[in-house]
């Protein structure tokens, strides 16, 4: 093992302020970062200028979302899509789906699924790397769009009004502790179950009767998910959308055409453990026992752009995964690729290729929203239109506004419908998985 002995002493300490004196300009720079602070001194002043909000490819949406305080991006940003084709065909511009609904479900079913991984890993050592990656967010707010397309399969739909938000859903940290801790207590007494050899029935009734509390939780936050409701819609030009009684599943089989199954998700990873063509799932990264499994074919970024093109051309928005932590201003809805120029103020050297900010974990997927316009000069894309799902207050309206450096850097996956892709593409999307572990930087 070797021995670290260098430190921090007096003579590096005095070369480090020899070194900052003697530029003039480092004494302005301080006073300024201080009072004003590190996004706002090293902003690009262009930005306004590069992302003007106009684009000559859209896709006609309405008002949008507000997730709050919720990592529920990732369901927000489905439903957008959903409802874009329910909204434009029934004239219904402001129409909105309700992701409580469906948040109940995905909390359920994510509990169950993670019972189920603790009783298949209950004999391997509690400090494997797997089954920390189980206990460290046993059940969270997030997820991706094969999550959000086994709960709607499942469960179907219902209008926002049918079931709204509540103070709990549109905050959900203190749910995500109660049942954070009710979970990792429950995995004790499975894990032990296990490696007392009950029987199959045994374990299988308890995990029932852990269910039981956990959907009692669940209604106490969410509010209970309805079996049927009343269907009352009025259009924008005065018409009634009306049934007296129909369920969640009949109301999206009757009023909703878009096959979730027709899509795939397809990534850009350059990292050198991943090739492209391959398709990819991520272990633990489901949240159904009986679901879809996740999958996502790694493709180059330019193939991307071109699907996304393609797709916003047949006038159908795109659920996309990206970093919306890097190079964002979310009060302008900027999303820009050299937004914060902290190499030029700062006199340092911080660029990392993508690949390079996958493998250290300075990159990372943490947000998914809906590209729904794109701006092209000579068939080339110069900047996108985003609608983000963090209320009207950000942005234009809630709109952003992102770049091609930006799209190129931090855009990680597109779901896009496989009439997109080509005959090869689907062969390679319908192959086996490789499968990644939790940890992976796409997870």
């Amino acid at each position: 093992m070797i021995e670290l002995t260098k430190e921090i002493n007096k003579e590096i300490l005095a070369d480090f302020r020899q070194n900052l004196n003697q530029d003039v300009t480092n004494n302005a720079l301080k006073n300024s970062v201080a009072q004003v602070g590190i996004y706002a001194a090293t902003e690009n002043p262009e930005a306004k200028t590069i992302l003007n909000p106009s684009f000559n490819i859209t896709v006609d949406t309405g008002k949008v979302s507000n997730q709050k305080h919720s990592g529920r991006c990732w369901l927000f940003a489905a439903l957008n899509t959903l409802r874009t084709e329910f909204a434009t065909k029934n004239n219904l511009k402001d129409f909105e789906l309700s992701q409580n609904y469906l948040s109940f479900w995905d909390r359920l079913e994510k509990s169950n699924y993670f019972y189920q991984e603790i009783i298949e890993t209950a004999n391997l050592p509690i400090e494997d790397r797997k089954v920390n990656s189980l206990l460290t967010s046993p059940n969270g707010d997030g997820g991706l769009w094969q999550n959000a397309a086994n709960l709607i399969q499942k469960y179907g739909v219902v209008p926002n009004y049918v079931m709204p938000e509540t103070t709990v859903s549109n905050n959900t940290t203190e749910f995500d502790d109660t049942i954070g801790r009710l979970l990792r207590k429950n995995a004790i007494e499975l894990r032990k179950l296990v490696q007392d050899k009950v029987t199959e029935s045994k374990l299988d009734q308890r995990v029932q009767e852990m269910l039981a509390e956990v959907y009692k939780l669940c209604v106490y936050s969410f509010g209970v998910p309805p079996t049927d409701f009343e269907l009352s819609l009025q259009t924008d030009d005065g018409k009634l959308i009306a049934e007296d009684k129909i369920t969640p599943l009949e109301f999206l089989k009757r009023y909703f055409t878009m096959n979730l199954n027709d899509y795939a998700d397809v990534v850009n990873s350059p990292q050198s453990n991943k090739k492209y063509h391959q398709v990819y799932s991520i272990d633990t990264e489901d949240n159904m026992v009986g679901g879809f499994q996740q999958r996502f074919l790694n493709l180059p970024m330019e193939r991307l752009q071109e699907l996304a093109i393609e797709q916003l051309k047949g006038n159908n928005p795109i659920w996309f995964g990206n970093d919306v932590l890097a190079d964002s201003d979310r009060k302008k809805g900027y999303l820009l690729g050299d937004l914060y120029q902290y190499d030029q103020v700062f006199g340092i050297d911080s660029a990392m290729t993508k690949a390079q900010r996958l493998d250290y974990f300075e990159g990372e997927v943490s947000h998914a929203m809906t590209i729904t316009g794109v701006n092209l000069i000579k068939g080339q894309p110069n900047r996108w239109k985003v609608e983000n799902s963090w209320g009207e207050e950000n942005g234009v309206k809630g709109y952003f506004v992102m770049d091609q450096k930006w799209f190129d850097e931090y855009v990680y996956d597109l779901v896009i419908n496989k009439k997109y892709l080509t005959k090869e593409e689907v062969a390679e999307y319908e192959q086996e998985p490789v499968v990644l572990p939790a940890w992976d930087a796409l997870a």
